[in-house]
């Protein structure tokens, strides 16, 4: 029996320990991915200067393989087509979330129709490891400060699974709210939040139906006390500030850099809102302007997102927002939520900060570019072409000299 115990228990920490990067001596460069969704590709731009393109990585090598499975499971199936046909707005989602390992070696995805995250050998372009999430779509990443633990949300599962990011051994799992979305670290990684967003792909979206999109809530696990979590009701919040008008669905989200507020975008809304950790308290409010072209009708906003994009100057003066129903962005000044000019983009879907933090980079999937806009004019800087629908944008870092696998 104490055999057996301690065979048990040297697992357990086997599947615990990350392993040593495979080439710590190797020098590393900054770069940025971007995930093209629609054509399982990921496009490797500079992060500052040019931000001209490097390589693009297929990350979908074993596609013909996840195809016969999915094909041969008529539950499976069921869902592959339900995502083509709601998230995927008539395309698979080949690829959502990314980033690397620290050592520079391999690039961790996350694959909503094929359920799944690999780590991609950033040399050969082969499958080091694969995770199939609990239920049918992965969504949202996150990885932890000291890049060791990688994050994903599984959307019908309602887990998020915290993998080791050289083996994809789950160190992790906590149980979530309906369809869980972004995650992000706090305090230097004791904590991890995740944002349940409940159903987005009905056409019950009149507030007369808000009842049916599911429990939506904030899910803050403690990672040094065995991922013990507490829950945010965010919707207390909102009718607390007198604005029970708003979804309590916490889309893309953003700290302060000393993590006393957050701001985040809700389900519908063309804003933001202000939320102060320490007191509990949503503070304010921030509509922005509405595009007259987009149509009020909630059942054309992209999976009920208005807006759907969300960062910060590594100051912490200045927020930049993808307004991406009403094609454009804005950078806007944090104290007084004043926003700058609206800069035009076709259908922005993300918000990330470039390497040098003087810019915002967005992702524009309705013209299959990245554009640039300096944080301090709020103006376009330039845009560069990327593959069929980015989304997500993350930066990275690759091997010096690295310009692509094979």
């Amino acid at each position: 029996m104490r055999s057996a115990l301690l065979a048990a228990a040297a697992l357990v920490a086997a599947a615990l320990t990350v392993p040593a990067p495979a080439h710590a001596d190797v020098a590393l460069r900054e770069v940025m991915f971007v995930g093209n969704n629609w054509d399982g590709t990921a496009d490797v731009i500079e992060s500052r200067g040019t931000f001209s393109r490097i390589a693009r990585i297929n990350v979908v090598p074993d596609k013909q393989a996840r195809l016969t499975e999915i094909y041969l499971n008529p539950i499976k199936l069921a869902y592959f087509l339900g995502i083509r046909n709601g998230p995927g707005e008539g395309h698979d989602q080949l690829v959502d979330d990314m980033y690397t390992t620290p050592d520079g070696t391999a690039l961790v995805v996350s694959r909503p129709s094929f359920a799944d995250v690999v780590s991609l050998n950033l040399a050969t372009g082969a499958i080091n490891w694969r995770f199939p999430v609990s239920g049918y779509r992965s969504d949202h990443m996150t990885v932890s400060p000291d890049g060791l633990r990688v994050a994903v949300s599984a959307s019908t599962g309602n887990t998020v699974h915290v993998l080791n990011i050289y083996t994809g051994q789950q160190v992790a799992s906590f149980a979530t709210g309906d369809k869980p979305h972004e995650n992000v670290y706090t305090r230097g990684g004791r904590y991890l939040w995740n944002m349940s967003i409940g159903e987005v792909n009905t056409d019950l979206d009149d507030p007369f139906w808000d009842w049916t999109k599911g429990d939506r809530r904030i899910t803050i696990a403690d990672t040094a006390a065995s991922y013990a979590t507490r829950v945010v009701d965010m919707r207390q919040r909102l009718d607390a500030a007198g604005r029970s008008d708003l979804s309590d669905a916490v889309r893309p989200a953003v700290f302060t850099p000393d993590e006393s507020k957050l701001y985040f975008q809700v389900s519908f809304f063309n804003g933001f809102v202000e939320y102060d950790v320490a007191s509990d308290t949503v503070t304010r409010v921030k509509m922005l302007p509405k595009n007259p072209n987009t149509s009020d009708d909630r059942k054309t906003f992209v999976n009920d997102s208005r807006h759907h994009g969300l960062s910060m100057a590594p100051s912490g003066d200045k927020l930049c927002v993808a307004g991406t129903m009403d094609d454009y962005a804005t950078v806007v000044n944090r104290a007084t939520l004043a926003e700058g000019p609206l800069v035009t983009a076709s259908k922005p879907y993300w918000a990330t900060v470039s390497g040098d933090g003087q810019s915002c980079v967005i992702s524009e999937a309705g013209a299959d570019v990245v554009t640039v806009i300096s944080f301090a004019t709020g103006r376009k800087v330039l845009s560069v072409p990327v593959g069929d629908h980015p989304q997500r944008v993350r930066i990275g870092k690759v091997p010096q000299g690295w310009t692509g696998v094979g």
